[in-house]
């Protein structure tokens, strides 16, 4: 099932380049953003500093509904201007989009790259709690997982997201640039297990390039986000006790893809009241952080 989704998607691009070139086409910096908790996001967009809090010019949101594992209608979405509410909570039907009181970095993100590009899309699917590793979270991210799972609800997500040829309804035909990966995930995997643990460089590598490939570009930028331990636990231990391993997967990724970085500030960022997620500033922070990491990027990987 998950050859035929990527197969589905490889028809649909080769699909596009039929059309007439003479047309007058507008060009969208594309970028996907996942993983679990932090990537959905948990500030307040009471929060938000009011810099951030108005819709986006020129930034559009193709935000894939999000269910877990052997669950149907994962992917479905529709385009519409960036605004706050796509934290947690967001409900898409794929017709109307449902804003929470939540946001992640996709805020931020899109402030910091609108002053190189004119245009941006992103392209969000997340879900919290989830494990590249079968068994380690709520749902997996496993492509050979017999069921439908996250890695599923993701190239759904891609695909419908590109089945717009205009995605601000402008009337005007948008070219889709592949541009990047954001990925904030492996607290599941840090949690669960030494195993879990220790298949983690694999399970990334693998995800990645067939995030890749599910957007026609081999080497495609990848910025991964470090993940932390807060520590918040009553007897003060780690409530990721095989965080080293994953941290040791996360760095070794990084050196051995030229097209991709470790962003790492995050282990400065403050925790909320709980012992997962960032407060409202920490995403604020991230979105830069992954911003410029990708302007890092682009002198290597263009």
């Amino acid at each position: 099932m998950k050859i035929k989704i990527l197969l589905l998607i490889t028809i649909y691009f080769n699909s596009c380049q039929s059309f007439d070139l003479s047309l007058k086409k507008h060009k969208w910096y594309v970028y996907y953003l996942g993983g679990q908790s932090n990537m959905d996001g948990y500030g307040y967009i009471n929060e938000l500093p009011d810099s951030l809090r108005s819709e986006f010019k020129d930034v559009m949101i193709f935000d894939g509904s999000r269910v877990n594992d052997n669950k149907e209608g994962g992917g479905i979405g529709i385009w519409s201007n960036l605004r706050p509410g796509h934290g947690v909570g967001f409900k898409t039907d794929g017709h109307s989009n449902f804003l929470s009181e939540r946001f992640g970095p996709e805020l931020s993100f899109a402030s910091t790259l609108k002053k190189k590009y004119n245009k941006i899309a992103i392209i969000k699917y997340s879900f919290g709690g989830t494990g590249l590793f079968q068994g380690a979270g709520y749902g997996n991210w496993d492509p050979d997982f017999s069921g439908n799972n996250h890695y599923d609800n993701t190239l759904r997500t891609i695909k419908n997201a590109h089945d717009s040829f205009d995605i601000n309804g402008d009337g005007i035909i948008d070219e889709l640039i592949p541009s990047g990966i954001i990925w904030m995930q492996g607290e599941a995997d840090a949690q669960h297990s030494q195993e879990s643990a220790d298949e983690y460089f694999f399970n990334l590598r693998r995800l990645m390039n067939l995030f890749r490939a599910a957007l026609r570009q081999d080497d495609l930028p990848v910025i991964i986000g470090k993940i932390n331990d807060s520590f918040m636990t009553k007897d003060k231990r780690p409530t990721q006790p095989y965080i080293s391993t994953v941290h040791a997967a996360q760095k070794e990724f990084v050196k051995k893809d030229p097209c991709a970085f470790y962003v790492t500030e995050t282990e400065t960022y403050n925790f909320s009241s709980d012992a997962w997620h960032y407060d409202s500033d920490g995403y604020i922070k991230m979105g830069i952080a992954f911003a410029k990491a990708f302007n890092k990027l682009s002198d290597v990987c263009d």
